[in-house]
């Protein structure tokens, strides 16, 4: 029999991190809740869970600047990418009217992306917590009726919420990505046409430029470059960088150039594109 598949998640069930979990590898999985991001990184350490699936990025709130360095200094393997559109609902307990709200509960980030929903509705005080499905499962375990949280149908089916109003994100278009993230690189699968890669470079002019113009000429595509300062030197930044290639060889040639140019070089993964949304 084979075992199940253990992810670790920033969170609890019913979270996008725990839906973006069934969406790569089905729902066939066990899901490992962790309250930081860090502790989904030590689960992984001590062969508690077999992957972590990580949210870097998110297309209003932008980067988690923070999961980056995560990932460098944990040294994991990034195995693999997924989008998951962000549809984030009010709910409450059966009964509740919309009227009857005084409360509204989320994520810092699920808040920031329904600003637009919550300036029509002043009287509604928003308030931060740690986790959008954490929200919901406090209304139930807790029977709030003055209180709605902000979270995604996943949530209101599992913690037996109604939901009173649909789709309030600013920006319908909303999506955020996700990294798979592995203790230790297994052998690249055949079909990689993606990666990403951190350095530094030194500090003078066109020093960055050099080493971008290097996957230009051998068209390798940067679809993402992020910078992030090197803890107690100024001036000194790791450049996190995102590629796509449709010639392997070619993209092999660029990184053995870019090493060149380069200090503290790290491929951080080799994984199949999956950027459907």
């Amino acid at each position: 029999m084979k075992p199940t598949t253990r992810v670790a998640i920033q969170g609890i069930k019913a979270s996008f991190h725990e839906e973006a979990a069934f969406k790569f590898f089905g729902k066939d999985i066990e899901t490992i809740e962790c309250n930081s991001f860090k502790q989904t990184c030590d689960r992984l350490v001590k062969d508690e869970a077999d992957f972590v699936i990580m949210a870097i990025e998110n297309s209003i709130a932008g980067s988690l600047l923070p999961n980056y360095t995560l990932i460098r200094e944990y040294n994991f393997s990034v195995t693999g990418e997924v989008y998951l559109p962000i549809q984030l609902h009010l709910m409450a307990l059966p009964g509740v009217k919309f009227e009857d709200i005084k409360f509204a509960t989320s994520h810092p980030i699920a808040i920031r992306q329904c600003v637009d929903f919550f300036d029509d509705y002043p009287h509604i005080q928003v308030i931060e917590s740690n986790d959008t499905a954490a929200c919901a499962k406090k209304i139930r375990d807790e029977q709030l009726t003055d209180t709605v949280a902000i979270a995604n149908t996943l949530a209101a089916e599992l913690y037996g919420l109604n939901i009173i109003e649909r789709r309030i994100e600013s920006n319908k278009k909303n999506y955020t990505r996700f990294l798979i993230l592995e203790k230790e690189k297994k052998e690249s699968p055949k079909e990689i046409n993606k990666a990403s890669i951190c350095f530094q470079v030194g500090n003078h002019v066109g020093a960055l430029s050099k080493v971008l113009n290097l996957f230009a000429e051998l068209n390798v595509n940067l679809t993402k470059i992020q910078s992030m300062p090197v803890l107690g030197k100024r001036n000194e930044y790791y450049f996190y960088v995102d590629m796509e290639w449709t010639n392997l060889e070619n993209y092999d040639t660029a990184i053995r150039k870019a090493l060149k140019y380069t200090v503290n070089f790290n491929i951080i993964g080799e994984y199949p594109k999956n950027d459907k949304v």
